[in-house]
């Protein structure tokens, strides 16, 4: 990885290891693998190369595993492996080739993984998306219709492997899961860019499933359709879910109300000028077209759920509790705001306080037949 002045500032690694624990339980690591992979790193250099190592490690485990016939914990060692793979892309690799090598080994141990523990899983693309359709073992079903869909829609770092925990969550509740790598993000991430042509990559992958759907049988319901978004994701998909009216329910978890580029950290304009093609000019024409007011006419329609942490850190990223505040002004009348105190970016470190209620509202939001 080519050296970046804030990867190797005095103090980086450590605090970097120590603001990514949390995102990382939150992700299915357990927090003391976490701990052992991530205590000799000295420089965030070495970042990528630990938690590959960790990921290989964990699929060849689940390579002989599976050579004993131990489908399960083949499965659920390559489900790790997908994990560790995409920890490894999240600093902003100068090589776009590289950082979509590790996005590509994240996307096929994922894959190795649902083939052993949920065969009823299939991976779709097309133009500006590559995504996971997950179904539910007991789907909730309408009238003979299929299960509720929700969209899972990741952020500036991440990608369609890394929310494990509130796909699982939906799944558990009967919904089908699809999550979406869009333009400049996980396996797309050296081939197209970040930017807001993000709704019609979301909108193409949602055709692509309801498509199969009319042709091979009603799996999912087209007409309970919700979206759920993290960090940079949460704006995503309101933005989705505001011009696409198929949208019935929106949920934002540490999402953007508003960024403003220049109070931004390196680490993050870096990142998104990465994700943004090499071009921060454009990645900062992005950034500053992220404001959730003006959404707002779009959604009014939409039950809209907020979920916060009071100790979220991110610089220049205004919290939701702002919108409270405008809520008169922006007119959202279905907007709910979850609070947690305690917390942080991604809500990693409370997942009890908010990942439950979180789902219990999508699912119900996606219960009623269309109005």
């Amino acid at each position: 990885m080519t050296e970046l002045p804030f990867l190797s500032a005095t103090g980086a690694a450590a605090g970097f290891v120590a603001e990514t624990r949390p995102r990382a339980h939150g992700a299915g690591i357990d927090p003391y693998e976490y701990d052992r992979v991530t205590a000799p790193i000295d420089s965030l250099l070495d970042w990528p190369d630990a938690c590959r190592a960790a990921a290989l490690a964990h699929r060849a485990r689940a390579e002989r595993a599976a050579g004993r016939g131990r489908t399960r914990t083949a499965g659920h060692h390559h489900r790790l492996a997908a994990r560790w793979f995409h920890l490894a892309a999240l600093l902003p690799d100068p090589d776009r080739e590289r950082a979509a090598a590790v996005a590509a080994e994240a996307d096929r141990s994922m894959g190795d993984a649902l083939v052993l523990l949920e065969p009823s899983a299939r991976r779709i693309s097309g133009e500006g998306y590559a995504g996971w359709l997950r179904l539910p073992e007991q789907p909730v079903r309408r009238d003979g219709a299929g299960a509720p869909l929700v969209v899972l829609v990741p952020g500036m770092d991440s990608s369609k492997e890394e929310f494990h925990r509130p796909a699982d969550a939906l799944l558990d509740r009967g919904l089908a899961v699809l999550a979406v790598d869009g333009p400049g993000q996980g396996v797309l991430a050296a081939g197209s860019a970040l930017g807001p042509g993000h709704r019609h990559a979301l909108g193409r992958a949602l055709d692509h499933v309801l498509g199969e759907e009319e042709s091979g049988g009603a799996v999912v319901d087209p007409g309970r359709i919700g979206v759920v978004g993290l960090s940079l994701g949460g704006y995503l998909a309101a933005d989705f879910a505001a011009h696409d009216p198929r949208v019935r329910a929106a949920a934002s978890v540490s999402g953007p109300y508003r960024l403003d580029w220049d109070a931004l950290v390196p680490f993050v304009t870096v990142t998104l000028t990465r994700r943004c093609g090499e071009d921060a000019a454009a990645a900062r024409d992005f950034v500053e077209r992220i404001d959730l007011a003006a959404l707002a006419p779009r959604l009014r329609r939409l039950p809209l759920l907020l979920v916060e942490g009071g100790r979220d850190r991110i610089p220049g990223v205004t919290n939701a509790e702002a919108l409270v505040t405008d809520l008169p002004h922006v007119d959202l009348p279905h907007a709910e705001l979850l609070r947690v105190p305690h917390g942080n970016h991604l809500l990693g470190n409370a997942l009890p306080d908010w990942l439950p209620d979180t789902t219990d509202w999508l699912a119900d939001a996606l219960a009623a037949p269309a109005a």
